[in-house]
């Protein structure tokens, strides 16, 4: 009989399995989805760390001559070694909070570069630990005055999402974006700064300095396969669970059918008792002439 079948048809087409199955899938293709971001990602880091190879191994050359009319850094020149010759605009300098170089917190004193064009760049001079508890370094070295080359790297604006944190607000700020510095200090600033490897006055000791970027291609492979693990794992879910609920509807049915049968069988051996007990008059007269052997004439 193809009672298997329509067991089968009747659990997978039950509308809470086929809103659970939907539902699995969709999941499963939620995780294959993230699986392929986190393979494009890998395959931007990867981009990302050609050019940033490119870059460091590139000889310093004059900032005019990297950088575009629009004065804009782009990832393109992340990193690349600069010139720039130019005075400090001490007055305009920045405190940037909450950072940290090595596991150590500390701060970063940022001032703005006025170049001979009239323009300036922003110039992270290096990185103050923090002594104590204190919100603002105790002690900042001064600024170089006069004319001053700086040979760095060049860095993109940060951004921090929708915080403010790259206006600076009482000569502090947490964020190191060049837009919202030359709104706020005046100044037609490059959009993006320059981290001091060199400078001619030579840098304060008291600055600690920045160490180079780290190239790697990060974690993006291995959390892919976690996502396309987790859409195997859901599908597989689906599978075994589906076909447990078929082994145990089809068990269920068998049980029945069973207990049908006992059913059945029972009530045919009470109707044959009863037929056999049931005697006809003929039986009652057969039996009275077995009780007495004369039959009849012993009524005489």
């Amino acid at each position: 009989m193809p009672s298997a079948p329509r067991s089968a048809s009747k659990t997978l087409l039950n509308p809470r399995w086929i809103v659970t199955a939907l539902l699995v899938l969709l999941l499963a293709g939620v995780c294959v989805q993230l699986g392929r971001w986190q393979l494009h990602r890998l395959d931007e880091r990867k981009s990302r760390n050609e050019v940033t190879r490119s870059n460091l191994a590139a000889p310093p050359a004059p900032i005019a001559d990297i950088v575009g009319p629009d004065h804009v850094i782009g990832q393109q020149h992340d990193w690349r070694t600069v010139v720039v010759t130019g005075r400090y605009e001490a007055a305009k300098q920045v405190v940037i909070r909450y950072r940290n170089l090595s596991d150590r917190p500390g701060f970063e004193i940022v001032t703005p570069l006025k170049l001979d064009d009239g323009t300036a760049i922003l110039v992270d001079r290096g990185f103050l630990p923090r002594q104590g508890s204190e919100l603002a370094p105790t002690s900042i070295p001064a600024a170089p005055s006069g004319e001053v080359t700086v040979t760095g790297r060049l860095r993109r604006s940060e951004h921090g999402g929708h915080t403010s944190g790259g206006v600076p607000v009482d000569g502090t700020a947490r964020l190191i974006n060049g837009p919202d510095f030359s709104k706020a200090l005046g100044l037609s600033l490059y959009d993006g700064y320059v981290t001091v490897d060199k400078q001619q006055p030579p840098s304060d000791p008291a600055f600690d300095t920045f160490p180079g970027p780290e190239i790697d291609n990060g974690p993006h492979f291995f959390y892919a396969l976690q996502w396309f693990f987790f859409a195997l794992m859901a599908i597989g879910g689906l599978v075994y669970f589906s076909r447990r609920d078929v082994q145990d509807d089809k068990s269920a049915e068998a049980g029945s059918g069973h207990l049908e049968a006992e059913g059945t069988e029972g009530g045919s051996g009470s109707a044959g008792t009863v037929a056999v007990g049931a005697a006809g008059p003929e039986d009652r007269g057969l039996r009275a002439d077995r009780g007495h052997p004369d039959g009849g004439a012993g009524l005489d």
